[in-house]
């Protein structure tokens, strides 16, 4: 009998193996039959087409059909290296148009980054030169009188690099980048002030991407990293005092800040800290401080014990008595609420503490956790918050990007869409690393894998851009 049961077992295996060899030994008939006339299409330059009869179009059938086929994506890198190849043709026979059109389809078929970059930069001249650079540099101008300084590719700073790009002495282009940049980084004086650290390094970050080396820039990175130290010691502070979540918000933003030497307050005394205060918190907030600590490194299997024991402990336990509902109370929930909305519209998620959406929604439900006010206004910061993060990912803006993720997580931390979010950004870090390091700016890429790695450390593509990293290094 059990002979049987064994030989049987052997049938499957042997079956089960055999399909998956056979798959790879002998693809498809139809997988063959399209990547021959993808082939044919790339000889006849049919690079792309509507119609599914374009080269890229058929080597993507097929590979869709045996994903494990290797020559259909040898197929698709020949496609990008012949699209970028007629890209460089056109380009040199004064064709802009259909040369960007062929450059498209290069950078989407992930021909070389480097090449692809040095190409654009000769149809952004060319086009400068057919548009007329006295017309690029009106329109620029008034992209700047209107506000609009590098929100779009028809705004003020891109513009101006457009005519740079042809013209690198143009007098009238750099003098109005250095107006157009110092505009840009007016706010970040007062930011500073303020401790909105992830903002003024968005606005350094925006100002680089234009001229590396603008004069305000480095009295900029001065001043972070004095606030920088000034954070470390604050988080010393708030852990002393008791302020756990506030503690843990000022450790996550210097994460965010890609900063290499994490003061020691965010790494085992806040840990610590937070599953102490988890212990004794009210069932909402120990969830919040429990995520707090995973988020801050703590061992999964201390959080897994404490929740297994608050669960126990509690389970007899009566709820906490609510405040009273006095007209007082509901004055007091009623200005909170304007102010979570104040706060939002500011994008003061989460910082500064104390004064920020989420600390004023917190102070409204522990005063009227059952109001529908309060339950509305949670909905809808939560919404906020989600928006704010699609909105910001379209817009490639990325430390924005995050700090709207990081207000999601904490008002919905159970929500299954926080890990999906988690992914595209760490994600999208991966690609704008990729891009810096095809330019040769190896310390960009790294602290782009830095954000990466702890969006998400399992995000596809992590590990060998790590390893593209490390060579670069």
């Amino acid at each position: 009998m059990a002979g049987g049961v064994v030989l049987v077992l052997v049938l499957l295996g042997g079956f089960a193996f055999h399909d998956a060899l056979g798959r790879w030994l002998w693809p498809d008939p139809r997988y063959d039959a399209l990547r021959q006339r993808a082939d044919v299409a790339l000889r006849a330059g049919r690079l792309s087409a509507a119609d599914g009869s374009g080269a890229r179009e058929l080597f993507e059938a097929a590979l869709a059909l045996q994903p494990d086929q290797l020559e259909a994506r040898e197929g698709l890198a020949r496609v990008a290296q012949a699209a970028l190849a007629r890209a460089e043709v056109r380009a040199k026979a004064g064709d802009a148009a259909h040369a960007q059109e062929a450059l498209q389809l290069a950078r989407e078929l992930q021909a070389p980054r480097a090449r692809v970059d040095a190409l654009e930069a000769r149809l952004q001249a060319m086009r400068a030169q057919a548009i007329g650079i006295d017309v690029l540099l009106a329109r620029a101008a008034a992209a700047h009188a209107a506000g609009h300084l590098d929100d779009g590719s028809d705004a003020a700073l891109p513009l101006y690099q457009q005519v740079l790009q042809a013209q690198p002495r143009n007098q009238r282009a750099l003098e109005g980048r250095e107006d157009a940049l110092e505009d840009l980084l007016k706010p970040a004086a007062g930011l500073l002030a303020r401790d909105d650290l992830l903002r003024v390094a968005e606005l350094v970050h925006r100002a680089e991407a234009f001229d590396p080396g603008h004069a305000a820039l480095p009295a900029l990175h001065a001043g972070l990293a004095k606030a920088l130290e000034a954070r470390g010691r604050q988080v010393r502070r708030l852990l002393a005092r008791g302020r756990v979540e506030a503690a843990a918000q000022a450790c996550d933003e210097l994460r965010l800040l890609q900063v290499e030497a994490m003061p020691d307050a965010c790494a085992g005394p806040l840990g610590d800290a937070l599953l102490r205060a988890a212990g004794a918190a009210p069932p909402d907030r120990a969830s919040r401080l429990l995520a707090l600590a995973r988020e801050a490194g703590v061992d999964p299997a201390r959080v897994q014990a404490l929740q297994r024991h608050l669960r126990q402990t509690r389970r007899h336990e009566s709820p906490p008595a609510a405040p009273a509902d006095t007209p007082r109370v509901r004055a007091r929930v009623a200005l909170l609420l304007e102010q979570v909305e104040r706060a939002r519209d500011r994008g003061d998620w989460l910082t500064p503490p104390g004064d920020s959406a989420w600390d004023r929604l917190r102070e409204a439900r522990a005063l009227a956790p059952h109001d529908p006010r309060v339950t509305r206004a949670a909905a809808s910061l939560l919404a906020a918050a989600r928006a704010c993060n699609a909105e910001a990912l379209r817009d490639n803006n990325l430390g924005r990007a995050r700090a709207c993720l990081d207000a999601w997580r904490q008002l919905a931390p159970s929500d299954d869409g926080v890990a999906e979010a988690r992914r595209r950004l760490a994600q999208r870090w991966i690609a704008i690393g990729s891009e810096r390091l095809d330019a040769g700016q190896a310390d960009d890429a790294r602290r782009a894998l830095e954000q990466a790695r702890g969006l998400d450390p399992q995000a596809p593509g992590l590990g060998e851009f790590a390893e593209r990293v490390g060579k670069a290094r």
